[in-house]
């Protein structure tokens, strides 16, 4: 214990770590100021750029970009009143009128106090749990860790989303498509279609960009608008230091609040703010001012949210089991650079899990003070129309994504996987439950094989596991009456809203989309079920089971859509809405799509770099509308860019038909 302590310390305070602890930091800065981005999709870009790094250095990265994303997305929640990231939703409801107040300044500087503080209370009940960790991790077998997945995904699926069904049919799709590929048992291809591409599965890297970061930037561009009309910041700083100070106790209540449900598999970031945020409303004796500015309506979601960080690091690093979305990228990218999560990380590794412990602590006191002093500059931002971001954005996300496995069907699995994450998140379909199933297919699978055949089926009847199975029933149990609650209330909601209009009404109650898409998923589950029977037991044991129970719900959500009987209100309704009341400023959704298409066409004919100079300077003439001057200095700026990293990083640029034809000089050949 005090070797793995002494050896963690040294680690941590050599050059090289804090070196690249600040770059992940930075990182992580970039990424939250960036609106639709966020923790999961800046994880995603981060990971390509791990392979071949040393381990610890890597590590580094991870924690600072992971520590940062937290505080960094309050920006664009309090500039711009646009949630940076899941985790940042409720900060908007008071940040954002303080701003408008001229009281930015203060409602930033209190946000990264909050930040700070709870990060690094997260880090210290990380630190002391690990301590005591050992007996409880190593009295978990096989069996008992499949049940646990088994909570996490029921947990995740029931609370991420308005609909039970659809949450827990959501984790069902993702743990399908985690599925594809290779059986960790037999080695059997299942789902492949005899595709080289996904023989070896879908890399994370596209799941994790596709899913989130696609539909986000896509929704940002429909407003065809500037993010804010002002970027003065006013006054303040050292009076939000003294909120914190003032609102003590609400912070330290909400910090355990973050590391409770962080340490709780399959939450995270998706409902700790809301559930911080209503303790604070709940508790306070005034509460006129929330929704209207009150900073204690910052201090709470921010003080949780960097909390749940650590809380979200137990059960990832203790139990292989991601305590987020975000978590789950960075499980991936743990595995990715040679370490495995687990009960070996509080024995052999324990020097490993203290360096992450500190780590993340130094990351946090680092990320607030750059934020700190960041803050007048990026403001400045908020003014820039989005079109002239997304350029930008667009072209890294699908240049990390090509480097997953540097075949250009990472770019088309891009392209799909961001079509499927547009369509969850118009018909309210849960991606974070998405991707948590995806991450936790293959470790699910493993546990259950593995249990299978020391105890047989006679697994299911360990102390253990009937232990982890009533929590599970019960929390499915709680969850099924809080949906019927909120179903009653939305009905008696819309029995007060008269004054529809007739288009209007006809545009709510119009779900043949929806129906298609969960006709869709129920076909897809189908196929899995035909798939498995093709395999050998333990080969097709998971998929048959998964997609027998996710057919039987998904089918029930077909069944509810046919008969109207669907009260969970969606995106897709309120597009369709906005789209009667005239309003032109929304673009179609299509429309971007067919951009995204031709984008990744264009790379499979003329290569990566002329196929991105040619949409930058198509869509900022088109959709920007910039001069002549400006389109060239973005395009050139964006090529050189990309040619100086990827001969700096000794990375390769997607080819085309072009290059296989035609011999060209460096960096378009």
């Amino acid at each position: 214990m005090i070797d793995a302590f002494l050896i963690a310390l040294q680690t941590i305070l050599t050059g090289t770590h804090l070196l690249y602890l600040s770059g992940g930091v930075l990182l992580g800065l970039a990424i939250g100021i960036f609106p639709g981005l966020g923790g999961i999709a800046g994880l995603s870009l981060l990971l390509p750029f791990l392979f071949g790094m040393e381990p610890v250095s890597a590590l580094a990265m991870l924690i600072g970009l992971v520590a940062v994303i937290p505080t960094s997305d309050t920006f664009t929640s309090v500039l711009m009143g646009i949630p940076g990231s899941s985790g940042s939703q409720a900060t908007v409801l008071d940040g954002f009128p303080m701003a408008k107040k001229g009281q930015a300044a203060r409602a930033l500087s209190a946000a990264f106090s909050a930040s700070l503080f709870g990060g690094l209370f997260g880090a210290l009940v990380l630190t002391l749990f690990v301590l005591i960790a050992r007996p409880v991790i190593l009295a978990f077998g096989s069996a008992e860790l499949f049940m646990l997945t088994l909570l996490g995904l029921s947990m995740v699926g029931v609370l991420a989303g308005n609909s039970l069904i659809k949450g827990l049919s959501a984790c069902g799709i993702g743990l399908l498509f985690g599925s594809i590929g290779g059986a960790p048992a037999t080695g059997e291809y299942r789902m492949s279609f005899d595709n080289s591409y996904l023989m070896d599965g879908i890399p994370l890297v596209v799941v994790g960009l596709g899913i989130f970061a696609i539909p986000e930037i896509i929704d940002l561009l429909r407003q065809n608008r500037p993010i804010a009309e002002a970027s003065k910041l006013g006054s303040g700083w050292v009076e939000g230091i003294t909120d914190l100070v003032r609102n003590k106790w609400l912070a330290i209540r909400c910090a355990i609040i973050g590391c409770i449900v962080g340490a709780l598999p399959g939450l995270g970031g998706s409902v700790v703010d809301w559930i911080a945020y209503g303790h604070a409303v709940q508790t306070s004796k005034d509460k006129s001012e929330f929704g209207k500015g009150d900073v204690r309506g910052v201090l709470a979601p921010e003080s949780s949210n960097n909390a749940k960080e650590g809380g979200g690091l137990i059960p990832t690093l203790l139990f292989g089991i991601p305590g987020s979305g975000s978590m789950a990228v960075f499980l991936g990218g743990m595995v990715l650079i040679g370490l495995e999560p687990g009960p070996a990380m509080v024995s052999t590794d324990l020097d490993i899990t203290y360096t992450i412990v500190w780590s993340l602590a130094m990351a946090n006191v680092i990320g607030a003070g750059a934020c700190l002093i960041l803050s007048k500059w990026v403001a400045k931002l908020t003014t820039i129309p989005y079109a002239l971001m997304a350029p930008f954005m667009i072209m890294v996300i699908c240049f990390a994504a090509f480097q997953a496995t540097r075949d250009l069907g990472d770019l088309m699995a891009l392209l799909g996987i961001g079509l499927l994450g547009i369509l969850m998140k118009r018909f309210g379909w849960p991606r974070p439950a998405f991707l948590i199933g995806f991450v936790l297919a293959g470790g699910m699978e493993t546990y259950l094989y593995q249990a299978v055949q020391f105890d047989g089926w006679g697994f299911l009847l360990k102390p253990g596991v009937i232990i982890i199975g009533i929590m599970t029933a019960v929390s499915i149990y709680f969850a099924a009456r809080h949906a019927s609650k909120s179903d009653d209330t939305s009905d008696a909601e819309s029995a007060e809203k008269d004054n529809l209009t007739q288009t209007q009404a006809k545009a709510q109650h119009s779900i043949r989309p929806q129906v298609i898409f969960a006709a869709a998923v129920c076909l897809t589950f189908a196929y899995g079920l035909y798939d498995s029977l093709q395999q050998s037991f333990l080969g097709g044991v998971f998929t048959a089971g998964l997609s027998g129970l996710m057919l039987i719900l998904s089918s029930i959500v077909l069944y509810k859509l046919v008969t109207n009987k669907f009260d969970d209100p969606v995106n897709f309704d309120n597009e369709i809405v906005a789209g009667y009341k005239g309003d032109q400023s929304v673009a179609s959704l299509m429309h971007y799509i067919y951009w995204l298409v031709g984008l990744i066409l264009g790379c499979f004919v003329l290569g990566y770099l002329i196929s991105i100079s040619l949409f930058f300077i198509a869509f900022l003439v088109l959709k920007a509308r910039t001069s002549f001057i400006k389109t060239a200095s973005l395009t050139m700026s964006a090529v050189l860019f990309l040619s100086v990293l990827s001969h700096v990083m000794v990375l390769d640029l997607p080819r085309g038909l072009l290059q296989d034809l035609v011999q060209l000089p460096w960096p378009i050949g």
